[in-house]
């Protein structure tokens, strides 16, 4: 038996990959610096891995020449790269958008006449397109919106939170079955929507306020049953779609015997930190229910812009640790953005695995593109989580029994030290080095 080991590793404003092979020998007691992996012991199996298309991230790819496209879209989404399967794009603009959009204006227009699919056919549809091509499979879509027309909001603007009025809670449930329509009919497959873009921020850009009592009624009296009317009882609702340290009661005050059959699951954000715990209280109490990673990025006002590894190794800390606590998807916030870290029509900008620095007409792959590859290409659709436990705090692991029957596990070593590792399974163990500051794949046939 043979492990087989990927290593990305970095110090100041260098990185290095490299790969090697280390045999097993049978186990003759070790008790220290042990990883243990337990093929046995099988958790939930994993849907897949995948990021954003937005408005900005599809308009920085209109830029790019023909090359640059190519290398953007095989890198995310062929078979032998990332293999992303999973998109999530915003229903109207979000603040990583040119500009604030919105599908119609009309008041009064309760037949959605005037609905105008324009603006996501502009930038969206094409990068969309190029990406289903290099997949070569229908892609899963999520849809979000951020924000309802002004004219349905009690403060009258997209921005600054402001709430759904309740005149209005019909025809918005109807405007959103008109987005997964239009999609539709042009031959994507839309797996999911959310409700709501996270429903307790009041944003300089676009959003909405549902306190959880609201987006139970939404839900319940409005959304599911026009999804029903329309036949898309096939698209999956997920509630929140918010940061995680209120995941567990938000999922309480909303899930209930009348609602337990419409709801899906419950999405979440990386902002407030691991919070690991409060999903681990959601698979307990809610086990028919699926946990998703909705949006993760490295904000430039919360994080160095300059501190790349850091940032990369904060990520991969965070996707550990919510496979490890049940997360079946996760979805990364913009595929692709400016050497500003926009367009954002707020100025809020972001870190992304792939930027385009415009003035150069470069694109500049970043660490964190390399740290993600770890997880999507090895970690297939299909792989079922198994147990494990670990010696030190200093590394985070998870591992996975993919598809094939090989084994894959993922070492993650946060600190500027070089950790020795015994990888045990099985009755035997091999030796291996955890290098500063480094993601390591390892796979066991």
């Amino acid at each position: 038996m043979e492990l087989e080991l990927f290593t990305t590793y970095g110090t100041g404003t260098w990185q290095e990959q490299f790969h090697q092979t280390v045999s097993f020998h049978e186990d003759q007691g070790t008790e220290n610096q042990v990883v243990n992996l337990y093929p046995e012991v099988k958790f939930e199996t994993l849907e897949g891995f995948g990021g954003a298309i937005t408005d900005a991230a599809a308009y920085v790819y209109s830029l790019m020449n023909e090359t640059q496209k190519r290398q953007v879209i095989t890198t995310y989404f062929s078979p032998d790269r990332m293999k992303y399967g999973l998109v999530r794009i915003h229903m109207d603009s979000c603040d990583f958008s040119t500009e604030m959009y919105q599908a119609m204006s009309e008041e009064t227009d309760t037949e959605l006449k005037s609905f105008s699919f324009a603006r996501t056919e502009k930038y969206i549809i094409p990068m969309l397109e190029d990406a289903q091509k290099a997949a070569g499979k229908p892609l899963k879509i999520m849809l979000s919106p951020w924000s309802p027309p002004a004219f349905m909001k009690t403060n009258g603007q997209r921005t600054y939170g402001g709430s759904l009025k309740p005149e209005f809670r019909k025809m918005w449930a109807e405007y959103i079955c008109r987005y997964i329509i239009e999609f539709e009919k042009r031959g994507y497959q839309v797996q999911r929507i959310s409700l709501q873009n996270e429903p307790k921020a009041v944003q300089t850009w676009d959003s909405c306020i549902y306190t959880a009592a609201e987006e139970k009624e939404f839900l319940r009296d409005f959304m599911y049953p026009a999804l029903q009317s329309h036949g898309l009882e096939h698209v999956e609702i997920f509630i929140w779609d918010h940061n995680k340290e209120r995941v567990y009661e938000r999922i309480c005050e909303i899930v209930d015997d009348s609602t337990k059959d419409m709801v899906t699951g419950i999405a979440f954000h990386w902002y407030s930190g691991d919070h690991f715990e409060a999903l681990e209280l959601v698979r307990n109490q809610f086990p028919d229910k699926k946990m998703i990673i909705s949006e993760s990025c490295i904000e430039y006002s919360k994080f160095e812009e300059a501190d790349v590894i850091h940032g990369a190794l904060r990520l991969s800390h965070e996707i550990i640790g919510d496979l490890n606590h049940g997360m079946t998807a996760f979805y990364d916030w913009n595929l692709l953005l400016d050497e500003q870290g926009g367009p954002n029509h707020v100025g809020n900008y972001c870190h992304a695995p792939f930027l385009y620095d415009r003035n150069e007409k470069k694109l500049m792959p970043q660490l964190l593109q390399q740290h993600f590859e770890h997880f999507s290409h090895y970690i297939e659709s299909g792989a079922v989580r198994i147990g494990y436990s670990k010696y030190t705090e200093q590394i985070d692991v998870t591992a996975y029994e993919k598809p094939d029957g090989k084994i894959v596990v993922e070492l993650l070593n946060k600190s500027k030290d070089i950790f020795p590792v015994n990888v045990r399974i099985q009755g035997q163990v091999a030796e291996i080095l955890l290098y500063p500051e480094s993601i390591t794949t390892g796979l066991i046939e």
